[in-house]
């Protein structure tokens, strides 16, 4: 059932729109607050607490489905579909080699549940059982499989295959741009402020003033952080030094009638 791509699949109604995506993930909360409660809970506190401005980004104001690209089509992979969500813009696309590497997955079966269903739906590989489930176990198969590929993206864009797709993003500024007025629009990287799941919304640094934000985007503003992780926009400066911008030589004065304040 959970691996139908035609019209009126289970995949189709997490299209829908954000009410049935949330539903799907409030399931996959409940599900993990049976073994973890405490770090549901600060993930929930984490996604609740800040205001983001209520300001439209470019991928927000493009009107249409959620999706670029063919809805219903048969040939697209899952892992192409997922980071063609709107609101997914910081995820690359793993190469499924990858993923197939046991090696790389290690850990990870305990930490998600239905592991093994969403790893097969990750990998488009049909599984006998899924005509079994219920709408409730599909819904968490859907969202264990979102979850699963934000662990394994993780780790992915620390390779060298994972830097490449993302420095391509990071040229074209799909992480966004730095809100600070002396960073002058500068190119932005994702960053969590922890490894941990669900423990808070991912946030994007500045290699300019090496501060981070939050992203303009309210979709993008709900991902997890983990699925990033705190290493990687160090590690990739790091690699690619010279994309590294130098520090803003300006820096903002309050002034009261033209003078300058008076710091105690």
């Amino acid at each position: 059932m959970y691996k139908e791509r035609s019209g009126g699949s289970s995949r189709s109604e997490i299209l829908s729109g954000a009410v049935d995506r949330k539903r799907i993930n409030d399931a996959l909360t409940k599900k993990l607050e049976k073994s973890s409660p405490s770090t549901s809970r600060a993930f929930a506190a984490s996604t609740a607490k800040p205001q983001l401005p209520d300001v439209e980004s470019e991928t927000d104001s493009e009107e249409g489905s959620d999706v670029s690209g063919s809805e219903g089509d048969d040939d697209t992979s899952w892992i192409s579909w997922f980071c063609n969500l709107r609101g997914n813009d910081f995820f690359c696309e793993v190469d499924e080699d990858y993923i197939q590497d046991d090696f790389n997955l290690c850990g990870l079966s305990g930490q998600v549940p239905y592991y093994d269903y969403a790893l097969d739906l990750i990998l488009d590989v049909e599984s006998s059982n899924s005509e079994m489930f219920t709408e409730e176990q599909n819904e968490l198969v859907e969202s264990a499989a979102e979850m699963l590929y934000g662990l394994i993206h993780v780790r992915y864009i620390l390779t060298t295959k994972g830097m490449a797709a993302m420095t391509e993003k990071y040229k074209n500024c799909d992480f966004g741009r730095c809100p600070r007025v002396f960073c002058c629009g500068q190119s932005c990287l994702p960053v969590g402020q922890s490894d941990i799941p669900r423990s808070s919304t991912v946030k994007i640094y500045c290699p300019k003033c090496e501060d981070i934000s939050y992203p303009r985007s309210k979709f993008q503003g709900n991902i997890d952080g983990a699925y990033f992780g705190t290493t990687f926009p160090h590690l990739f400066l790091m690699t690619y030094g010279n994309l590294k911008p130098q520090k803003p030589t300006q820096k903002y004065v309050p002034r009261i009638f033209g003078f300058k304040v008076h710091k105690p």
